[in-house]
């Protein structure tokens, strides 16, 4: 059962103007008022006074020394409330009536203490209390993963997920720059949609005024297509929604997806560009946000061996090896979570099993010239059990393949004209891919499961909050 501990003590809510210390929020000793400084900032203001705005995490007091600890978003600060020294009478009695969680404004002196988080600590000269908060939910006992969820407004404020949503958005940062860098151009794909990307099991739908019936977007590939037609190489990089009734650690019904699609690349250069994005995120982490990686607990040293290039495997050779491990496994069916754990176990790094039987992928996978049973695909796999994180493939650039494909595929013809019109006017070998960030979120910070991985988690049984 997973849990989350927090101390702090209790208290009922206190109006703030009744508990503050007599100085106006923001104003010095002497009446100098002083513009707030973030936390992560204050190592820069050794010996300054300065005004720090945030929440309580804890307090205790030490004969005439009180400690408290705030936090702003940007960092944790131990403040120091000394009998004798600077500290105003007032903020003694403030500091009493502060709970967890109270929001404050804490002025003093910033001073060098290379023990304390951050390597500074505040002497505090005056303390005002905002809002002193009722007693928080989330206390010192142990607290089961329904709880948490169910208070997932609160629980983010929580060291935990403090370090992962960091991580989560340098993760999303370096993508965005990885394909600045080389020439892609983001391109925002719709939300609705009346075509279908994957499969038509796994759709939300809704009715859209009067032209029936319309889908949240499973993906926005079909889109990036057409732009890559004008544009070469674009990516999208947002929300998608897959309706499938799992309940899986590695399944939410929402989740964000970055989609680059490149004109006149093949099977082989998708990969290539894969390889490279993956090592440049999971290098760039590792340099950016490696405290917060061994705050989580998380190893690094399966993250510094993810470097180009990654092993490569057939789906037939994938099949084998599963069989002679003791897999039912047949050929033609998709790879299962199972399936793909015991694969990547034995390689250090991402794992690529590449073309799958064409039954077993969606229907614009191109099929491989030399072999129609296969399509010219890629799964990428991350190691130590988080299974696949990538998904993609070269397009069907011709037209009657295309149109052929959707036909079997029992699909309305009209809703995929526009698509196939790419087919028609200046068609060339284009591919692309899809990588789910949150997946790759949980493997780089080492999670067990996804839901942490995105502030407010969508999943079968869960909307709220």
């Amino acid at each position: 059962m997973e849990h989350e501990t927090t101390k702090g003590g209790p208290g009922g809510a206190v109006p703030a103007r009744e508990a503050a210390s007599g100085t106006a929020p923001g104003a010095s000793g002497d009446g100098a008022t002083l513009a707030p400084v973030r936390v992560r900032d204050l190592p820069a203001e050794v010996g300054r006074g300065v005004t720090v705005r945030g929440w309580v995490v804890t307090k205790r007091s030490s004969g005439k020394v009180r400690f408290l600890v705030v936090r702003d978003g940007s960092g944790i600060l131990q403040c120091v409330l000394a009998q004798g020294a600077r500290t105003d009478a007032g903020a003694f009695a403030a500091f009493d009536v502060l709970t967890q969680e109270s929001s404050l404004e804490v002025t003093g002196t910033v001073r060098e203490d290379r023990r304390a988080p951050g390597g500074v600590e505040l002497d505090v000269a005056t303390l005002a209390p905002v809002q002193v908060a009722g007693e928080f939910p989330i206390g010192p006992k142990e607290h089961g993963t329904t709880f948490l969820m169910d208070h997932r407004h609160l629980w983010l404020r929580s060291s935990r997920q403090w370090h992962i949503l960091r991580v989560r958005a340098e993760i999303e940062r370096l993508i965005r720059a990885f394909f600045e860098a080389h020439g892609f151009l983001l391109v925002d794909t719709p939300i609705l949609t009346g075509a279908i990307g994957e499969s038509a099991g796994t759709l939300f739908e809704t009715q859209y005024f009067d032209l029936g019936t319309a889908y949240l977007a499973q993906t926005g590939q079909l889109y990036v297509e057409a732009a890559a037609m004008a544009f070469g190489n674009v990516y999208c990089f947002g929300p998608t929604f897959r309706a499938e009734k799992s309940k899986t650690r590695r399944h939410l019904t929402e989740f964000w997806m970055v989609e680059p699609e490149m004109a006149w690349c093949d099977w082989r250069g998708n990969m290539e560009v894969q390889e490279q994005l993956l090592t440049h995120v999971v290098q760039g982490v590792l340099r950016s946000r490696r405290d917060d990686l061994v705050a989580l607990g998380r190893e690094l040293g399966p993250l510094a061996s993810v470097r180009a290039p990654f092993p490569r495997m057939s789906y037939d050779e994938a099949i084998e090896r599963l069989r002679a491990d003791g897999s039912p496994i047949e050929w033609g069916s998709d790879l299962g979570a199972e399936d793909e754990t015991r694969l990547a176990s034995a390689h250090d790094r991402p794992l690529f099993v590449y073309k799958y039987p064409r039954a077993a992928k969606a229907f614009y996978m191109k099929a491989d010239p030399e072999r129609a049973e296969v399509v010219l695909c890629n799964d990428l796999l991350a190691p130590e059990g988080y299974g696949e994180i990538v998904g993609g493939s070269q397009r069907i650039d011709d037209l009657d393949e295309l149109a052929g494909r959707i036909d079997e595929e029992g699909l309305p013809r009209e809703p995929y004209e526009w698509y196939l019109d790419l087919r028609r006017y200046g068609s060339v070998p284009h591919s692309g891919f899809g990588l789910g960030l949150e997946r790759t979120v949980a493997w780089i910070c080492g999670l067990p499961h996804v839901r942490e991985t995105i502030p407010f988690a969508r999943l079968i049984n869960r909307i709220r909050p």
